[in-house]
């Protein structure tokens, strides 16, 4: 059922279920009645991403941008393109939910300015926003409202006319909660049983899988974790074994493969036969939660960490705009992902990062893009606490005559496995308690890429190199704050690839806002800002 509100501008189409299906109309140039703008457009700050989605929108996220998405000519349903991509620009901008930002279309005269609706307009429904994301991350553009507003960017000059990016990554929180190796076992030994009918006639006797909440068990009691571990972790290889030969579709088969991994992850063999125990290790790549299986736990340093994911973006130093931004999981490294940032520069540029860029790997990979690589190196270590003790830039190293040489002067030669053995030259040697305490003597042991890490040390020594490093660096970080700030620390999707979406939609608008505040104007058909100072 389709329903015109006002002048005919938006139509709304109804499923069977009664809920509005948001998708793409027409934008309408006729003003209505009651147009917002037109009526307290006088009211919303002149520099504001509400005035200029009010002024622009248009021009910004024309109706042919998103075309492909809806390729069906029957019966152009309700939302015009430039509203729909002004909503989810202001959702990102304020950090709303769908029905936190679906209120606000409702009862704010600013976003009524900003989309052109009449002061009257009910809003849609929040599926609505809803089902464009899903027609986005579907389609071959997912992130055109990103590359919309980096279009803008493009014709003020600033990415062309600037030969310098900064890299950096923040941890962003994921959207559930963490969840225990009991918990997951259970969660998905459920999950199996009610998705696979087969599994469902399994016999289990861990737990009843048809009751919310954690099996019961005395916590505090060793032997009884153990038994309802092994309980559990036999539960779930008899569902798998039972679904060996069982065809699957593909919903399916993703539940049944997360089965095994989380029955395999956290568990390893008791001293009884058939006991299984929690492991006493940390499994690789360790699934922390089945509701959202993409999440990771993040290292923030040696002793702390978080759950979640990463933001990796490309920032002009001097504008302090994204140029590129890609989320993954938190237990990403950030060497290889700012490299894969930089593949859409038009040309060579310098790359300011900080020392978790600074892998040889990541070093190389710049190099042979013709990248410059101002990138902070890796600290070197003191190899004894005396107060005077050596690091490796004491030693001479040689890797093209395969030797080294200590700071007292003894050469040795380098093993096919990277080490240099000083051992039976130490022990009468005057300097061994400011190069070693072990009892055998010094065994250095030199990096395959040495001469990359060398380098990069000897040119972050020279004082331009530093000036160059404290100028331009620090901006991503005040990017990364404005990125975040909001209530934007959390993700507010399960997965890598919807909250990819939202961190491009995060991006846009945030560039918006520094683009405003820097200034930008349209002359004559193309978007400029004032000369820099």
């Amino acid at each position: 059922m389709r329903r015109f509100l006002g002048s005919g501008v938006l139509v709304r189409e109804t499923c069977l279920t009664g809920r509005e299906v948001g998708v793409q109309g027409r934008s309408d140039p006729n003003q209505q009645l009651l147009d917002a703008a037109g009526l307290v457009g006088h009211l919303v700050a002149d520099a504001s991403v509400h005035a200029f989605l009010a002024e622009h929108r248009e021009t910004l996220f024309p109706d042919e941008l998103f075309a492909d998405l809806f390729p069906s000519g029957r019966g152009r349903p309700s939302v015009p393109a430039a509203v729909a991509a002004a909503v989810m620009v202001l959702q990102s901008l304020e950090g709303l939910s769908d029905r936190e930002a679906m209120e606000r279309l409702r009862c704010d005269i600013r976003w009524k300015v900003a989309t052109g609706l009449a002061l009257d307009h009910a809003g849609f429904h929040p599926t609505t926003l809803t089902y464009w994301r899903r027609r986005l991350r579907a389609s071959d553009r997912p992130e055109r409202i990103f590359d919309a507003v980096r279009d803008v960017i493009a014709q003020t000059g600033t990415l062309s006319r600037s030969t310098r990016r900064a890299l950096d990554s923040t941890v962003l929180d994921d959207a559930v909660a963490t969840q225990d190796t009991v918990t997951q076992l259970v969660a998905q030994i459920r999950r199996v049983r009610g998705q696979v009918p087969v599994a469902g006639e399994v016999e289990v006797d861990g737990h009843d899988y048809g009751r919310a909440g954690k099996p019961e068990c005395d916590w505090a009691d060793p032997a009884a974790r153990e038994q309802l571990i092994s309980q559990l972790v036999a539960d779930a290889l008899k569902i798998l074994a039972a679904l060996e030969d069982v065809e699957l579709d593909y919903e399916q088969t993703e539940a049944v493969g997360l089965l095994a991994l989380v029955a395999g992850q956290d568990v390893e063999p008791g001293e009884d036969e058939g006991s299984w125990r929690i492991a006493r290790r940390t499994a690789k790549d360790r699934v922390i939660s089945t509701v959202d299986p993409e999440s990771r736990h993040v290292h923030k340093n040696r002793r702390t960490y978080l759950d979640g994911f990463k933001a990796h973006i490309s920032v002009e130093p001097n504008s302090g705009l994204i140029a590129a931004a890609k989320l993954t999981a938190g237990n990403v490294a950030d060497g290889p992902t700012g490299v894969e940032l930089l593949d859409n520069e038009d040309g060579p540029v310098e790359v300011l990062a900080d020392s978790a860029y600074s892998s040889a790997d990541t070093l190389i990979a710049l190099a042979d893009a013709n990248h410059a690589a101002t990138i902070k190196p890796w600290p070197t270590r003191r190899m004894t606490s005396h107060p005077q003790a050596f690091t490796i830039t004491d030693f001479d190293i040689d890797t093209a005559a395969g030797t080294a040489t200590c700071p007292a002067g003894h050469t040795v030669t380098i093993t096919p496995a990277g080490a240099a053995r000083f051992t039976t030259r130490c022990h009468d040697c005057p300097l061994r308690d400011r190069c070693t305490t072990a009892k055998r003597g010094k065994i250095l042991n030199v990096h395959p890429h040495h001469d990359v890490h060398a380098a990069a040390r000897t040119a972050a020594s020279d004082p331009d190199w530093q000036d160059r490093y404290r100028q331009h660096r620090p901006m991503v970080e005040r990017t990364i704050a404005w990125l975040v700030r909001r209530g934007h620390r959390r993700v507010r999707f399960r997965g890598i690839a919807a909250n990819q979406l939202w961190l491009t939609h995060r991006a846009a608008a945030v560039n918006l806002q520094r683009l405003l505040a820097l200034g930008l104007d349209r002359d004559q058909g193309t978007w400029t800002l004032p000369a820099p100072a």
